[in-house]
């Protein structure tokens, strides 16, 4: 019995020793080195083998389809530019020839307004001419109507003077004694 207990403890012991080996990180296990070896070589081929067949050819299609897509983007962007530059000539010509057309309109309506006030004062001139005329022959009838009523009227005056201080004046001498007087 003493041997059964004897190799019951031996196989105890060898199992907890292969217990305490397996219970640790396989990874570390350097009777599974080759083995793991093997197998990270197999997984870098493959890796390798992806990459430069599938994945890095359609990396760099795609690369060079944006850098294609990229230099036709910034031609085209030039060729917007030089079209926005003569745009803004083309802009800038139109407006220089519109401010011109404007100043040339403006100076035609100017002399047109400038030749109808003309036509206007001038017109104005002859009606104020004509007036003028009218108001001095009206002005000179006036005169020459209250020179004779003033001539009249001295006559008159002169006549009724002389009668009141008792004289008796002939209507010849009153008529020139008033004559001379207001002659100066």
């Amino acid at each position: 019995m003493a041997n059964e207990t004897h190799d019951a403890a031996n196989g105890a012991a060898q199992g907890a020793a292969h217990a305490a080996e397996s219970a640790g990180m396989p990874q570390l296990d350097f009777s599974t080195f080759p083995n793991q070896i093997f197998w990270l070589l197999v997984t870098l081929g493959a890796i390798w083998w992806i990459l430069t067949r599938i994945a890095l050819p359609r990396i760099s299609g795609v690369l060079a389809d944006r850098q294609g897509a990229i230099s036709g983007d910034l031609i085209a962007a030039e060729e917007f530019k030089l079209k926005a530059k003569e745009a803004e000539a083309a802009y800038d010509k139109a407006l220089a020839d519109a401010r011109s057309e404007a100043q040339k309109i403006v100076a035609q309506a100017r002399a047109e307004i400038q030749k109808e006030l003309d036509a206007a004062t001038a017109e104005a001139d002859a009606q104020i001419e004509a007036r003028a005329a009218l108001s001095a022959k009206r002005i000179g009838e006036i005169r020459a109507g209250a020179l004779e009523a003033v001539d009249a009227v001295a006559r008159e005056a002169a006549a009724d003077i002389v009668a009141a201080l008792g004289g008796k004046a002939d209507a010849g001498s009153v008529a020139a004694a008033v004559s001379a007087r207001l002659k100066g």
